[in-house]
């Protein structure tokens, strides 16, 4: 089974949370776990991934646009293929009001559109839509985004073996 951690980070604040998701997914035995930044995902990599992990800091309160272009190129002649792969998100912000919720929130609704099972983070990560962080993620932060991974995992391995 195989998972796709990808993430737009101009700093590295988004780049650490997606190597802390990816180290999660990683404790999943029998998963595969590729970190990826989006610049560098083609469309054969979100196909043959079981599972899409998908990060963006917040700008203006919404994913960055070499995020949502992926969706974009995703959705278009690709839906039938999507449709059922797991698909999870996370965010960073500059300040706690900063829109890392709404991003994710875009990210799921990407997801959504194009057939994904989409989950959230552990409770007891938050439980809410992803994992998201203020600035650099710091302890706390990393061990949620590791959760997250790790739950993401477990439900492509669940759901492969149906």
């Amino acid at each position: 089974m195989h998972v796709l951690v990808t993430y737009h980070s101009r700093t590295e604040s988004t780049e650490k949370l997606a190597e802390a998701i990816a180290a999660g997914a990683r404790r999943v035995d029998g998963i595969d776990c590729v970190t990826k930044p989006v610049a560098e995902v083609v469309i054969e990599d979100v196909l043959a991934a079981d599972g899409l992990i998908a990060g963006s800091p917040s700008y203006y309160g919404t994913m960055a646009s070499e995020m949502k272009c992926l969706f974009d190129r995703v959705i278009t002649g690709n839906r039938e293929k999507t449709v059922g792969k797991v698909g999870a998100a996370f965010s960073t912000a500059g300040h706690p009001t900063g829109g890392c919720e709404t991003v994710m929130v875009a990210i799921l609704q990407s997801m959504l559109v194009a057939g994904f099972v989409v989950v959230g983070d552990p409770v007891e990560a938050g439980g809410h839509y992803g994992v998201g962080c203020v600035g650099v993620p710091h302890e706390r932060e990393l061990k949620w985004a590791g959760m997250h991974g790790e739950r993401v995992a477990a439900l492509v391995k669940r759901l492969g073996s149906q």
